[in-house]
């Protein structure tokens, strides 16, 4: 992979890290005892009936969106440390490198295009 293309997607996940953690120091919190976990606090708008109605649905839609941020921001980071490591754009199951278009689509990606489908045929 060419250097100035690798550049640009550790850039990129670098800047996308950042808003994550900012999106969700927003509604969680850093978990004293679990590293790079977050909980989602519940919020309080009152004791109405549908205050409480309102927390809720919140509360659930903001602990999926935590999940789900939390698994891209370690995605970001395994990513990072490839990058760092000499790794990056090497299939992580057959060791061919992984095409520079699926890494520019998909700057996660661990796994070419071949054996990402037999991934998924698979399941």
């Amino acid at each position: 992979m060419d250097k100035k293309a690798m550049e640009k997607i550790r850039k990129d996940l670098l800047k996308s890290k950042k808003q994550i953690e900012e999106d969700l120091a927003a509604f969680t919190k850093k978990d004293q005892h679990e590293k790079d976990e977050h909980r989602t606090q519940f919020p309080d708008y009152g004791s109405k009936s549908d205050e409480n109605v309102q927390e809720v649905g919140e509360y659930s839609t903001n602990l999926v969106t935590e999940k789900i941020l939390e698994k891209t921001l370690r995605d970001i980071e395994e990513t990072l440390n490839r990058i760092e490591k000499g790794a990056y754009g090497t299939c992580k199951y057959c060791g061919k490198e992984i095409d520079e278009e699926r890494l520019m689509a998909r700057p996660v990606s661990s796994a070419c295009v071949k054996c990402k489908n037999e991934l998924q045929k698979s399941v």
